[in-house]
């Protein structure tokens, strides 16, 4: 009966260098592992990043999940009353498996953020993010929701679902969106007609998956920019006043930029 030390062995000193080639190898057991990630521009004005990626050796499989740049936080500018607040949604999240080959090229797109800080009341929308290439049809994640202010109380700014993507929208397997920002305003005021409020409070919401929260809130200071900068593919900070005796204006911030994340296989 055969026994293991009875088969013949190889050692390295066996094998002369260079002698085994790919066409030595079964084809299906060459593969490549990796994960590649391409991120937007932290910055105002920025267009994102967009580059030409070339599929590597011995990889038959692409995953790729993609999100939009965050909303943009609102402005505001008010003289005669204190606003409430809707804040600015995280960017789409969206994700596909493709077939492909080796050489194959893709045009991935990071979105950036989109330059329109103001004071208006009504803030942009983020930018897409979106992917190019063989075996992709129209791949892309949409940008999160702007933020809102409004000195109308009779409408109520609550927080809202801005998007449902069922599987196969935007050309991928699935993907999703999150609330909009969560409401804000006055906890408490003084004097009557809202006129000069305390604690004005709103949270704009990250991207699904990421899982990125902040928080701004304002107590006594007459006005307020959106001056920080948030995670990726987060909604942008709003501005706060407290004070309507005098016209006071604050500038929103720009949400946080796209993300493509590339898995390959």
């Amino acid at each position: 009966m055969a026994t293991y030390n009875s088969y013949r062995r190889i050692t390295s000193d066996n094998i002369v260098d260079g002698s085994i080639d790919d066409t030595h190898i079964a084809p299906n057991t060459k593969k490549q592992f990796g994960v590649k990630w391409i991120y937007g521009y932290p910055c105002a004005a920025s267009s994102g990043c967009c580059c030409l990626w070339t599929v590597p050796s011995y990889v038959t499989k692409l995953r790729f999940e993609i999100w939009g740049a965050g909303g943009n936080g609102h402005g505001t500018c008010v003289d005669n009353r204190c606003q409430h607040f809707q804040g600015a949604g995280g960017g789409a999240y969206n994700t596909v498996t493709i077939d492909t080959a080796p050489g194959c090229q893709y045009t991935v797109c990071a979105a950036g953020v989109f330059p329109c800080c103001s004071q208006e009341c009504f803030a942009c929308q983020g930018c897409s993010t979106y992917v190019t290439g063989f075996n992709l049809s129209n791949f892309c994640a949409i940008g999160g929701t702007g933020g809102l202010a409004t000195g109308d109380w009779t409408t109520r700014c609550t927080s809202a679902w801005s998007c449902c993507l069922q599987a196969g929208n935007n050309g991928g397997d699935f993907g999703t969106m999150n609330h909009y920002g969560t409401f804000g305003g006055v906890e408490w005021w003084f004097t009557v007609g809202f006129c000069h409020c305390h604690r004005q409070t709103t949270q704009p919401t990250g991207a699904p998956i990421l899982g990125t929260t902040v928080f701004e809130s304002s107590n006594y200071c007459w006005m307020r920019c959106g001056c920080w900068i948030v995670p990726f593919a987060h909604g942008g900070h709003g501005a706060h006043t407290n004070y309507c005796g005098v016209t006071c204006c604050g500038q929103g911030g720009t949400g946080g930029p796209g993300l493509v994340k590339i898995t390959y296989f």
